[in-house]
């Protein structure tokens, strides 16, 4: 009764009106300040802050502390660390990196990889595309790629999350946006776009 009676008062009314337009003026300036941000970022990529190639530290140096890795995270049974090793999940160390003593880890593998950079495996795509000497592609990519989809890779920071998105994100692979130009070799690093298989 009396909250109703405390509502029907001009000057409580013009409070909350108060209130409210004050907050929607300073999340609507705060939104436009985002855009503008957001903006500024996709419009280039910034020429003070290139994509870096190389790991920092090495693994086979047991002289060195070895800093945490990350890794593909997604795969099943398979999973891919920044140091282009390939291994089972359960070979996969507490600091993320491949256990590169285990058996099943192999480093830069391109088992399902077609000449083209399109592999049928997500995490062999990862891994052959983080050889060194791939760094000319995936260079020229950068630097050929339409504003569209440059903008899509502005957030990438090195080599190894580069090859991620890289793997995962080939709208060379499908045909049409709903079906894969070749079902067995999805995931492309490469230029070229798989081969289209008939139907």
């Amino acid at each position: 009764m009396v909250f109703r009676r405390l509502l029907r008062k001009r000057w409580v009314l013009g409070v909350v009106f108060g209130l409210s337009l004050i907050y929607f003026l300073t999340s609507t300036l705060k939104q436009e300040e985002r855009t503008i941000r957001d903006r500024t970022l996709l419009e280039v990529r910034d020429s003070d802050h290139p994509i870096q190639w190389k790991v920092k530290f090495i693994l086979g140096n047991s002289s060195r502390q070895i800093s945490q890795c990350r890794n593909s995270i997604q795969g099943k049974s398979l999973l891919t660390d920044e140091l282009g090793y390939v291994c089972e999940r359960k070979d996969l160390l507490v600091n993320g990196c491949c256990n590169v003593n285990a058996p099943s880890s192999s480093q830069y593998v391109c088992k399902s990889c077609l000449a083209n950079g399109c592999c049928s495996i997500y995490e062999y795509c990862v891994s052959c595309c983080l050889q060194p000497d791939k760094q000319p592609l995936l260079e020229r990519f950068l630097n050929r790629a339409a504003e569209g989809f440059q903008n899509l890779f502005t957030a990438v920071e090195d080599h190894f999350e580069l090859c991620l998105a890289k793997c995962r994100t080939s709208s060379q692979s499908v045909q049409h946006e709903n079906t894969y130009r070749n079902p067995q070799a999805k995931y492309c690093y490469g230029e070229s776009p798989p081969e289209l298989l008939p139907i």
